[in-house]
């Protein structure tokens, strides 16, 4: 599990230069058995109307990209509005 989690780390520092540029970030909560990988979402990406996107067309695409294995990826602060 600690390889997994060093591959999702890597993808979030992939992408965490362009949440940053937004005024936002990502944190890892927590990788489950089932691997689903759990975020927080940070700064303006918590109040973001655009965040559920963000999350599966960058953050989902990212982190399957090095870690295929990955099945799903949520964010623990953020109510899915789909």
């Amino acid at each position: 599990m600690i390889a997994l989690t060093k591959k999702v780390e890597e993808a979030l520092e992939q992408i965490r230069p362009y949440l940053l540029a937004d005024g936002g970030n990502v944190s890892l909560v927590e990788i489950t058995k089932d691997k689903i990988v759990k975020l927080e979402l940070l700064g303006a990406c918590k109040s973001c109307s655009m965040s559920m996107m963000t999350m599966k067309a960058g953050i989902e695409e990212s982190i399957k990209r090095v870690a295929p294995e990955i099945t799903g990826v949520e964010a623990v602060n953020v109510k899915a509005t789909v």
